[in-house]
């Protein structure tokens, strides 16, 4: 019980505290978190839990897609905003379907863009 405790506040200050980058990071990883579950549920025959965990994922793209300044950040702004799309999109695919395929297709690059946004960060902070 301690033990949950503890654990919650942590989660719960580590959100509270964190930078628009380090929250950007933690949904990005939740994403890949929820997709992957969504994924072995598809293939465990698990249709309520795959769809829970599908939803999740797309909810988060669809938070950073409201977030997302498309005018300060133009072009590459709205390149940004059709991957994000895309990846909703094709994540709705895989629910519907239930197809393991399309969530194969999804999750690298789910992947591909928290690696990018983390090297960011890393940049941004003078890291290499």
């Amino acid at each position: 019980m301690y033990a949950n405790n503890a654990y919650n506040a942590y989660k719960n200050n580590s959100v509270n505290y964190a930078s628009k980058e380090q929250l950007l990071l933690m949904l990005l990883d939740g994403a890949i978190k929820f997709s992957k579950i969504g994924r072995q549920a598809i293939l465990d025959k698990d249709i309520q839990k795959s769809h829970t965990n599908i939803v999740r994922t797309q909810d988060i793209f669809y938070e950073l897609m409201a977030t997302l300044d498309v005018k300060q950040a133009g072009e590459w702004g709205q390149q940004l905003f059709s991957i994000y799309e895309f990846i909703v999109r094709r994540l709705g695919d895989g629910n519907i379907k239930k197809s393991v395929e399309i969530m194969d297709e999804i999750i690298p690059l789910i992947e591909e863009i928290r690696d990018v946004w983390y090297e960011a960060y890393k940049i941004s902070k003078g890291g290499k």
